[in-house]
């Protein structure tokens, strides 16, 4: 499958794993029309886009439907527990992927009840948030009963599954660099036409862990420390395109080849 200094376009009936290194876990597949839309924060900065005004404090939003005992988060609830999570202005110090306002939203999820709680007590969630400007994790735990932040937390060095919007960032900053070329070129061997965003392309993939890798270029050795992810892509509806080789760190927000 090699090809010296090109992406390599294969066909379709590759196995489903795409021929991944590292299966994505906890993370759904991305495609362009859904990796970053309607995904985002209510209140946070595209990962593109400008930096809004200094932030003001709000009030915490309305409760809305709410589920029951061990239930899942409802939508309402989701919405709710990342507003409480983001009040500034501490979140608005923070930075998401495009270096914008405000931390990477990572995920949200319902705590465990707490001793004595399991039944008919306050319903909890966990909100995950990557801060790209000190490469920190954030956790906090908030009560969506009283509405308020009951545990707040930052670990340097751990890095959960990346978040669809954090691999439509990466595969956008492989097309602008140098090493996109081979990337646009074999789409246009494969559709006849100009590759020109993330959009065109399906895509999915995960953090790079350089334990589990055996030759690390140097470029990559804070990979662990940084965020660093690496994607699977192919024309929509189409052949794939080999993108494995290419490692985005985007804290750095550089990419280098391997292997």
């Amino acid at each position: 499958m090699a090809v010296t200094g090109t992406a390599v376009a294969v066909a379709v009936t590759l196995p489903g794993s795409a021929g991944a290194d590292e299966a994505p876990r906890g993370t759904a597949a991305a495609t362009g029309p859904t990796a970053a839309g309607g995904t985002g924060t209510p209140g946070e900065p595209a990962a593109d886009g400008p930096a809004p005004g200094p932030a003001a404090l709000a009030a915490a939003p309305p409760e809305g439907a709410k589920g029951v005992g061990t239930d899942p988060l409802t939508d309402d609830e989701l919405k709710r527990a990342e507003a409480l999570a983001l009040t500034p202005p501490a979140a608005s110090a923070q930075r998401n992927t495009g270096g914008g306002r405000g931390p990477q939203r990572l995920g949200t999820e319902l705590a465990d009840p707490r001793p004595g709680e399991e039944t008919g007590g306050p319903r909890r969630a966990v909100v995950r948030l990557y801060d790209y400007g000190r490469d920190e994790l954030v956790t906090k735990t908030v009560n969506l009963d009283t509405g308020k932040v009951e545990a707040s937390g930052a670990q340097r060095g751990v890095q959960p599954s990346a978040h669809p919007e954090e691999l439509k960032a990466a595969l956008r900053l492989i097309l602008d660099s140098p090493l996109g070329k081979g990337v646009k070129d074999d789409y246009k061997d494969a559709t006849g036409k100009e590759l020109t965003g993330p959009d065109q392309l399906w895509f999915n993939g995960d953090v790079y862990r350089t334990y589990r890798e055996k030759d690390v270029p140097p470029q990559l050795a804070k990979c662990g420390e940084h965020r660093c992810v690496r994607l699977v892509t192919k024309v929509l509806n189409g052949a794939w395109i080999d993108t494995r080789g290419l490692i985005v760190d985007l804290s750095a927000r550089t990419v280098t080849r391997v292997g």
